[in-house]
């Protein structure tokens, strides 16, 4: 059993674990919006634990391509007062969706268990907000920004240099005193990647575990998925499934994802499956 502590909780990564998009943001590329009143977005969390997610995270900064940047202040009133909600009514892991130091800081004082940063700790005060916190990290490729990331992708051999970039990142956490086991690897699906690229680091997800870290994997409803089945973003949730299936065959260990239930139902019976029992 693989058990990784997320602050007051721990969870078994030898399972799938579901974690649940909550943005509350204006802007994010399917739910912006919806969820930024703390009700709707208190509401969205108790339908997202009813469904089987672990862990839920809350991102103050939309970072879909072409998205601008969001000011700290911004992002401070849209996140802090929602993770402080949650931990207040809910037994759960809260995740920091975060790249801002002193957004780490504060969301581990309201109780968060995890740190998700799309730009790995890179950030001027990153590295040292998220060691001083004790919490675990998620550490993601991106090529260039959001408001470029998409402009032109470009790779001389994409799965060398994003596994290269990831444990690089990592060693630099260990090196501050973060165990392996707080460390988590996420290829950045869609982060500055064409089709070819996301579909190559998909089937080679076996290929970042065997260095001992845990996958996380989050390609719920991208463009990949509409370029590969000519559909919109609200008619691929099917598409999504069958990228999280391939990604839990190659040892995936958490999900990120907008649809918990149909992840939930699917996840459970490949591990089942797997375990035979």
């Amino acid at each position: 059993m693989a058990v990784t502590i997320f602050g007051d909780k721990s969870l078994d990564l030898s399972r799938p674990q579901i974690m649940g998009i909550l943005n509350v943001t204006p802007d994010s590329f399917f739910d912006g919006g919806s969820f930024s009143n703390l009700d709707d977005a208190l509401f969205q969390t108790q339908k997202m634990l009813s469904e089987g997610a672990s862990i839920i995270d809350v991102g103050g900064e939309s970072t879909r391509p072409g998205a601008s940047a969001v000011s700290l202040e911004e992002e401070m009133n849209r996140v802090i007062p929602v993770v402080a909600a949650i931990k207040s009514r809910f037994d759960v892991v809260v995740s920091l969706d975060t790249s801002s130091a002193q957004i780490m800081t504060e969301g581990a004082k309201q109780g968060a268990g995890l740190i998700n940063d799309v730009r790995a700790l890179t950030r001027d005060g990153a590295l040292d907000a998220a060691i001083a916190t004790g919490l675990p990290v998620c550490l993601m490729h991106m090529q260039g920004n959001p408001e470029s990331m998409q402009a032109n992708p470009n790779y001389s051999a994409v799965y060398n240099e994003v596994l290269s970039f990831l444990l690089e990142r990592a060693k630099a956490c260990q090196a501050l005193g973060m165990k392996s086991e707080q460390i988590l690897l996420d290829p950045g699906i869609g982060f500055g990647k064409t089709l070819e690229h996301n579909l190559e680091l998909l089937n080679n997800l076996d290929q970042i575990l065997s260095h001992g870290f845990e996958v996380l994997i989050g390609a719920s409803r991208k463009s990949m998925i509409g370029q590969v089945l000519n559909a919109e973003v609200q008619d691929r949730v099917f598409g999504t499934l069958g990228a999280h299936a391939a990604a839990f065959a190659k040892g995936a260990s958490i999900f990120r994802v907008h649809d918990v239930k149909p992840h939930y139902d699917m996840l459970e019976l490949m591990y089942r499956i797997k375990r035979e029992k």
